[in-house]
């Protein structure tokens, strides 16, 4: 019976330890709570930076490509709205938008509270265990410069018919003419006997896919490919409606061949404003190409009836992001650009 009370007066002067335990591992669950919280919390922040400074980048990016250039106040102004859409509380701060680099935009972005507007993270769990205040920060870099490939509208323009790199944001308005024949073309009307400068199309999308320094082949016919009716439909609704219609076009040096064995040298891409065109005759195939819809001053633009082809518009500089799908760095410079996040 001894032994029996000193065994109960044992677990009787045990008893409450397990719920000091319990209360010792809660405050350890709930430091590592907040922290995991916390650290999730910086991670999303940082996420929604990355994404102000890369959309920051491209749109400052886009900016002084189209441009020829452009000033630190405007390189600012494009890259801050971007920042602070891509933010879920609306407000980033761009720390600085750097030009320094020929061709090349630097966008760094960092934390600014929504509700406080301090340069930190606010009401985080982990001020609880006297974590000191958290700022996050991200940097994103694109560049611009004439692409070396990629698709475009499969019509190709020989680089002898215009000074296409003397493109402007208004560029003269003009009739680049392939029948009958112009300074575009040989003597006889064609570029290539034949050919008439559209390029295969073997996807039947209305989209060539090509690079520079390489030859393509060419669609014998002196119409476009019928796959290009929806294309054509497509830019008649945007320019009634007021709008404008930019086409990217390869643009060749040389060629060879004749019919389904000509091919040309593309030497880079050109973008022109389309305000008319005769690709072929009736339908969508032709718009408000006559002397009334240009004008009295541009009636000399019009492309005649028959077989004569022709589009009328103006050649200006263009940047574009996804456009082309390609890469630049290769191609001559035509004042069309290729903007790209490189890091």
């Amino acid at each position: 019976m001894r032994w029996l009370k000193h065994r109960i007066r044992g677990r009787n002067h045990e008893r409450g330890v397990a719920g000091v335990m319990v209360a010792l591992m809660m405050l350890v669950l709930i430091g590592v709570g907040a922290m995991a919280v916390d650290v999730g919390q910086i991670y999303a922040e940082r996420a929604q930076l990355q994404n102000g400074a890369d959309a920051g980048a491209l749109a400052a990016g886009q900016l002084c490509a189209a441009s020829g250039g452009c000033t630190q106040s405007a390189a600012n102004a494009a890259a801050k709205p971007l920042a602070d859409k891509n933010s879920n509380d609306g407000v980033s701060n761009v720390q600085s938008v750097d030009l320094s680099v020929a061709n090349q935009v630097t966008v760094t972005t960092s934390t600014i509270d929504g509700t406080t507007h301090a340069g930190f993270l606010s009401k985080l769990f982990s001020s609880a265990l006297n974590a000191p205040p958290v700022t996050v920060g991200a940097k994103a870099t694109a560049s611009w410069s004439p692409p070396s490939g990629g698709g475009a509208f499969p019509l190709a323009f020989s680089n002898s018919c215009w000074d296409l790199s003397a493109t402007v944001a208004t560029g003269t308005l003009q009739k680049v003419s392939w029948k009958p024949g112009t300074t575009c073309t040989n003597p006889s009307g064609i570029t290539v006997p034949g050919g008439w400068g559209w390029l295969t199309d073997p996807d039947s999308d209305c989209y060539a896919v090509t690079s520079t320094g390489n030859m393509a082949g060419s669609d014998p016919g002196n119409n476009p490919p019928t796959q290009c009716t929806t294309i054509l439909q497509g830019w008649i609704n945007v320019l009634s409606s007021g709008g404008t219609v930019k086409v990217a076009f390869p643009v060749f040096d040389t060629s060879s061949g004749t019919g389904n064995n000509a091919t040309f040298h593309i030497v880079g891409y050109a973008t022109f404003n389309i305000v008319g065109w005769k690709f072929g005759n009736g339908g969508v195939y032709e718009y408000d190409n006559t002397a009334a819809a240009l004008g009295s001053g541009n009636a000399k633009l019009a492309c005649p009836g028959g077989n004569d082809r022709c589009v009328i518009g103006q050649f200006v500089k263009f940047a574009t992001v996804s456009d082309f799908g390609g890469s630049g760095g290769a191609g001559q410079n035509l004042g069309t650009y290729q903007v790209q996040l490189i890091k």
